[in-house]
C-alpha cells in the first residue's frame, strides 16, 4: 500500500491509508476534530461578536527572549508543508530549530528568514519547487521531514522585542521506510570572511546521506565584479582536493555571465531548482553596500555521501593586470541534506550582535 511519502504528479492519484493533520494556533496539537476551538487568542477582539470558530487564534505572540513550540508531534510521519509569517525585522532575530525522534541537538538550527531564503531582511519572493516566498513574506517549505518517533519545532526569539508568528504545519501520519533519511539544515557566516580565506558552508557532516540545497546572502564589499569564486564538495575522506569543484559562482547558481542582461545591469531570477533572486543595491543613502541572495537545489542531483561531507565556497574578484582577488565580503549561508542519525552537533549559535545584518 503506497504510504504518501514521495509526492508529486506522478502520484497524486495513488489511494493511501496515510492520515492528514495540520497544527496552527487553531489547533495546537493536530487533533483530529479540534480545529477552530479556540476561546482565547491574537483574534480574540475581532472575533468577539462572532464568538467561537471564527478566527479567534490566527497567531501567537512569541515574547522577547522566549521560544515557543510550534509542534510537537508524538507519531510516526512525514512534514510535507509550512507556512508561516512573521514581520521582517525578526528574520535575523528568529532561530528555527527542528528535533527528530527525541534527539538532544537539532538537526534544523537556522535563522528564520535565511531558511526560506530572505536573509537580508527586506522582502523578496521566491518562485522554487521546495520554498516558495509569496508577497508579502508568506514563506512556504515543501521540504519533506521524515520521522519515526516524533518531530518537535521551535522557534527562538533572541531579540528584546515581541513579536506576532503566523503558522501552520502539515504533516501526514504514516509508516516511514528503513531507506529515508532525516532532513537537516545549517546556518554559518563570515563576516568578514579573511583574505584569501573561503567561506565554509557546512564541515563535520558525518554519516551516510546527500546535499540537497544551499543558500547564499552576500554582501560585497569592493568593486567591480565578484563571482568568480568555485563551490567544492570534499566527499568521504577528501582532504586538500575535493571530488567536485565548480567553474564560478554564478555557475553554480545556474547563470552565466556575471548575471549581466542587458549588459551594465544584474538580471534576477527564480526557476524550480536554481536562482539568483535578490539583488539589493546602494541607493545613496543608507543602503551602502550591494547585496544579493541566491539558491541552488540539488532535488535532481543530490550530491552523495557515505563516510562525511564538507562544502566551501571561494569569494573571488579581479584586481589589476588580469589578476584575481581575494575578497573579503559579508557570506551567510545555509546548507540542507538529509542523512541518516545520527549526526554531528552543530556549534554554537551566533548571538544576536552577530547575526545581525548592518
Amino acid at each position: 500500500m503506497f504510504n504518501g511519502l514521495g509526492m508529486g504528479l506522478g502520484q497524486l492519484s495513488r489511494l493511501s491509508k496515510a492520515k492528514t493533520r495540520s497544527i496552527s494556533p487553531e489547533n495546537y496539537t493536530g487533533a483530529k476534530g479540534k480545529g477552530g476551538m479556540a476561546t482565547e487568542g491574537t483574534g480574540s477582539g475581532p472575533s468577539r461578536e462572532l464568538g467561537q470558530g471564527w478566527k479567534v487564534s490566527p497567531s501567537v505572540l512569541v515574547k522577547q527572549n522566549s521560544t515557543h513550540v510550534v509542534a510537537d508531534i508524538q507519531e510516526q510521519g512525514a512534514i510535507q508543508h509550512i507556512w508561516l509569517t512573521c514581520h521582517p525585522d525578526s528574520w535575523r532575530r528568529m532561530i528555527l530549530r527542528m528535533y527528530w525522534d527525541g534527539e538532544e541537538f537539532p538537526s534544523v538550527e537556522v535563522p528564520l528568514g535565511d531558511f526560506f531564503c530572505n536573509g537580508w531582511t527586506e522582502r523578496v519572493n521566491v518562485n522554487s519547487i521546495p520554498i516558495s516566498v509569496n508577497p508579502a513574506g508568506g514563506f512556504n517549505s515543501y521540504w519533506e521531514m521524515p520521522f519515526r518517533k516524533s518531530a518537535k519545532i521551535t522557534m527562538e526569539n533572541i531579540s528584546n522585542e515581541d513579536y506576532y508568528l503566523y503558522y501552520q504545519v502539515d504533516y501526514t501520519i504514516t509508516d516511514v521506510p528503513n531507506d529515508v533519511a532525516y532532513f537537516h539544515a545549517q546556518w554559518n557566516r563570515s563576516n568578514p570572511l579573511k583574505y584569501k580565506d573561503v567561506h565554509t558552508i557546512v564541515e563535520g557532516v558525518k554519516g551516510h546521506g546527500h546535499y540537497v540545497g544551499t543558500y547564499i546572502a552576500w554582501q560585497v564589499n569592493s568593486n567591480d565584479w565578484w563571482g568568480e569564486g568555485e563551490v567544492k564538495f570534499y566527499l568521504d575522506g577528501d582532504e586538500e582536493f575535493p571530488t567536485i569543484c565548480g567553474t564560478g559562482t554564478e555557475d553554480y547558481f545556474g547563470g552565466a555571465w556575471n548575471w549581466e542582461q542587458p549588459k551594465g545591469q544584474y538580471c534576477p531570477y527564480s526557476t524550480p531548482y536554481l536562482g539568483m533572486h535578490q539583488v539589493i543595491k546602494p541607493d545613496g543613502l543608507y543602503q551602502a553596500q550591494q547585496r544579493f541572495g541566491m539558491y541552488r537545489w540539488h532535488i535532481m542531483d543530490p550530491i552523495r555521501f557515505e563516510q562525511n561531507l564538507k562544502v566551501t565556497i571561494q569569494a573571488l574578484g579581479w584586481r589589476s593586470e588580469g589578476r584575481y582577488l581575494p575578497l573579503q565580503d559579508d557570506i551567510a549561508s545555509v546548507a540542507y541534506w538529509y542523512q541518516a542519525e545520527p549526526h554531528n552537533p552543530y556549534p554554537k549559535m551566533a548571538d544576536k550582535n552577530e547575526l545581525e545584518v548592518i
